[in-house]
């Protein structure tokens, strides 16, 4: 173990007596770099402030000299937090001596990690409230300050259900009508988590029902998370009952006045707060269906989804002023051409037709919340997943394309959610191949048109990425959609298709060639087909690759073999890296050069592994050509060539 990791972890541990000997004596430029961060962890106050150390804390900077602003990474509820201070920490962890310590010696109280979380977020984020108290009513924490996502201290508090904090943070004057990034309110945030209490109190300082970016009230956010307790409140006959005044609340530690920043003002200025906007009788109706068809997908209680059915079907006919369903522009295969139930007797009817049941959440989501709200097409292919652990691999597929159709038309390119319906397509791909050679004709009869219309699809996710970025390889997620797309190729070769289909996957092939793809490190899609990281895609296998097949559709669509990757590697130095001469002559007989160096100097060939070398049928010599000798010398001798020769001889001496 070297001395910067015994300090650590003596850090770590608290051990004092061993950290003083470890550092008695040393010089101030040894000591900056023990008390430096070390390889996947923080520095060694950053980990005793997370740890509650006190007595090391102070040591460290009292006699050490350790920057108490020094941010680093630290590990909290399975998460790396990248730039945490130490007071970050501390807060987060709730050792407020710690705490106290640190601001004593000069710690900034609103200093920032690197998603800009503030101490006191970390604090409101597990409930200290001793913690908060301190930070704000002492050292005039801002309470103001949201992370990356726009999401305050008051969302956070909400989110995690911490009553006293919000109270606190509320009578101290945060804003209850501050937007995140999304557009969602703090009210959001009690709703998704089914905080009521805390709802009451945001409520009383006039809290607004407002729409968040998907056009998500609180109301319909509670009902997506199945809080019945919160859609019963809000959509209750008489508004009013059972919210906290504001008299009530100043009582309780808090205030509910609202002043024009939409803040809680003190006890003496609060009017008392007796209602909340009340709820129409639509929103409360779609508020019901919604819950219903939560009940049905989340919660798997068909009998309390028909429970709430049945309420909004009371309310769209109370009174005979009939609230009528809007009409749906078509019918859906996905669905079964299932329409929605709009009679009491069709309502009923459904107890006997569990799967119709279904059906009615699937239709309900897409009516309200809207193709674009993500959980629209999650529990749509959550739907089809059932089906598929049923063995229904068919009605699988056809609600896994009719909500990868969704997301491509509403999300942004190669969103996460869209880059998983890929994901799950090629697996389910190659599970079905599997299960039908393992069973012959019993097995399901899975058609050259299922897997090319997802091949074709992916394409045009890695189109419409391109269209829109500059530079998406260096994004991981681009990476793993061109190679879901090689997995996707790799099962075609198990399919029996037609020289017309044929033609149609290399068209497809040739379409993401044309726009010139780089995955990490500048691969193209050829060095991806040759390189064995390819087959690490998801949490099942699908294809196996290097891949001759794969290859050889590549280069038949126009891949050009001599393409180069950021270290100037082909596509043969990668194959001879993985060990692949089968691939490599393929490569060479397309054009290959053999004798191209990479930035290493290297050529594939002195690349390859010594056993193989001595079994490989090929031989360099055979394919270098006179011009291939000729340029070589001439960068070998240093002639200059630039500007002499046409740019298309001086790239063939680059190649070289």
């Amino acid at each position: 173990m070297d001395l910067h990791t015994a300090v650590y972890n003596a850090a770590h541990d608290g051990k004092l007596l061993l950290l003083q000997k470890l550092l008695a004596g040393r010089g101030r430029e040894e000591l900056d770099e023990l008390l430096g961060e070390v390889a996947g962890g923080g520095t060694p106050l950053l980990i005793a402030a997370r740890r509650g150390h006190l007595d090391v804390v102070e040591y460290l900077v009292d006699h050490c000299g350790a920057s108490v602003e020094a941010g680093g990474s630290v590990h909290f509820d399975g998460e790396t937090i990248e730039g945490a201070p130490p007071l970050w920490a501390a807060s987060a962890a709730g050792h407020l001596a710690v705490v106290r310590s640190l601001l004593r010696r000069g710690a900034s109280v609103n200093r920032t990690t690197r998603t800009n979380s503030t101490p006191l977020r970390a604090a409101c984020f597990d409930g200290h409230l001793d913690v908060v108290r301190y930070l704000v009513g002492e050292h005039k924490a801002d309470l103001e300050v949201a992370n990356r996502h726009g999401h305050t201290c008051l969302m956070i508090s909400c989110y995690k259900g911490h009553r006293e904090i919000a109270r606190y943070l509320l009578e101290r004057g945060a804003q209850v009508n501050r937007r995140s990034a999304k557009g969602n309110t703090a009210l959001h945030d009690c709703a998704e988590s089914g905080s009521l209490e805390i709802l009451q109190l945001l409520l009383g300082c006039h809290a607004r029902m407002e729409r968040d970016g998907y056009g998500m009230t609180p109301l319909l956010a509670a009902s997506v998370t199945g809080h019945t307790n919160i859609v019963e409140y809000l959509i209750q006959e008489q508004p009013g009952h059972g919210q906290l005044s504001g008299a009530e609340l100043s009582r309780e530690g808090g205030s509910s006045s609202q002043g024009p920043d939409s803040r809680c003002s003190t006890p003496e200025e609060a009017e008392p707060y007796e209602s909340c906007c009340p709820t129409s009788r639509e929103a409360a109706v779609e508020a019901l269906e919604l819950l219903g068809a939560t009940y049905v997908d989340k919660k798997r209680d068909l009998l309390g989804a028909l429970k709430h059915w049945r309420r909004a079907m009371e309310l769209r006919h109370q009174g005979g002023d009939y609230l009528p369903k809007p009409e749906p522009q078509q019918l859906v295969l996905a669905y079964d051409y299932s329409r929605e139930v709009t009679t009491p007797q069709e309502l009923e009817a459904l107890i006997t037709d569990p799967d119709e049941m279904r059906m009615q959440a699937l239709l309900i989501r897409e009516r309200i919340l809207g193709p674009s709200h993500p959980d629209t097409s999650y529990y749509i292919r959550y739907r089809g997943a059932v089906y598929a652990d049923s063995g229904n691999f068919e009605r699988c597929i056809r609600l896994w394309k009719y909500a990868l159709d969704m997301q491509q038309s509403n999300l942004e390119p190669l969103s996460p959610m869209t880059a998983s319906s890929f994901l799950s397509f090629a697996e389910l791909f190659s599970y079905v191949l599997q299960d039908r050679s393992a069973k012959g004709n019993l097995g399901m009869q899975l058609g050259f048109a299922d897997l090319m219309g997802v091949l074709s699809k992916g394409v045009r996710e890695v189109e419409r990425a391109l269209q829109l970025s500059k530079e998406p390889g260096d994004s991981a997620q681009f990476t793993k959609a061109i190679a879901i797309i090689l997995h996707l190729l790799y099962l075609l070769e198990k399919v029996e298709c037609t020289p017309s289909q044929e033609h149609l996957k290399h068209q497809t092939v040739y379409r993401l060639l044309k726009c010139a793809p780089r995955g990490k490190n500048g691969f193209t899609p050829l060095h991806m087909a040759v390189d064995k990281e390819t087959t690490n895609v998801g949490r099942y296998r699908v294809g196996v690759f290097p891949s001759l097949h794969v290859v050889k559709v590549l280069l038949d669509c126009g891949a050009d073999p001599d393409s180069r990757d950021f270290d100037n590697n082909t596509p043969l130095h990668i194959a001879a890296q993985n060990n692949c001469p089968a691939i490599m002559d393929a490569l060479i007989e397309a054009g290959a050069h053999m004798d191209a160096t990479n930035a290493f100097k290297k050529t594939a060939y002195e690349l390859l592994d010594s056993k193989l070398l001595a079994k490989s049928t090929v031989q360099p010599f055979n394919y270098i050509t006179l011009q291939c000798l000729a340029a070589r010398a001439l960068d070998r001798n240093k002639v200059p060539y630039k500007g002499f020769i046409p740019e298309e001889l001086e790239a063939f001496i680059q190649l070289h």
